[in-house]
């Protein structure tokens, strides 16, 4: 089976997705060498994950009430409700509401600074 190793998020402006995503996750994002490139670490290496990228969209920001056009990250938090208060006030706005996913847990698309969707989800107990 092959796994995903790699993400990478395209955004207008790299140092506003960079504050959005190490406010509301706490990753931390640091720019590589002297390219316009800034790695992306979600967790320690001993935790299951992925990390990944950023640079600067190359073309226009996806419209507001653009369709899916690209990869949607899901990334799992401890807390659905205190990440959501998080992502909006960091900028966030929501793409589709909080939903139960029965024996998945709770669910939640938002957009980030950048128009770009991606999953929260709050596991369900196991």
């Amino acid at each position: 089976m092959q796994r995903p190793v790699h993400f990478e998020i395209h955004a207008a402006d790299p140092e506003r997705a960079r504050n959005f995503y190490t406010s509301v996750f706490g990753w931390k994002i640091e720019q590589w060498g002297d390219i316009p490139y800034w790695t992306v670490v979600t967790g320690d290496d001993d935790e299951r994950g992925v990390n990944g990228g950023l640079l600067p969209r190359r073309g226009p920001d996806p419209a507001p009430d653009a369709p899916v056009h690209g990869y949607v990250m899901t990334i799992s938090v401890a807390d659905i409700d205190a990440t959501i208060a998080a992502i909006e006030a960091n900028g966030g706005t929501e793409a589709l509401p909080k939903d139960k996913m029965p024996g998945v847990g709770l669910l939640a698309y938002y957009r980030d600074t950048e128009n770009n969707i991606f999953g929260v989800l709050q596991p369900e107990d196991r």
